[in-house]
């Protein structure tokens, strides 16, 4: 489990199910930002995207600390 998958248990544990009308759980529902799991889904898209974008740079920043890439 990574940083979204806890981040995202939190906010839900948080917020309860109360202010969700849908748990979301049907056909293309779960990535609906409306529903329970829609919510869910669209925190660890979000973690996701900027997991790649931080990862990218490190790696970046790696090899032209290490001489393996120019400017």
């Amino acid at each position: 489990m990574g940083n979204g998958s806890v981040f995202t248990a939190a906010f839900l544990l948080a917020v309860g199910r109360a202010p969700f009308d849908e748990a979301g759980l049907w056909f293309m529902d779960p990535y609906d930002p409306r529903t329970y799991q829609g919510t869910a889904d669209w925190i660890m898209f979000i973690f996701g995207i900027a997991f790649v974008l931080i990862l990218g740079y490190a790696l970046k920043q790696h090899a032209l600390l290490e001489g393996l890439q120019e400017e």
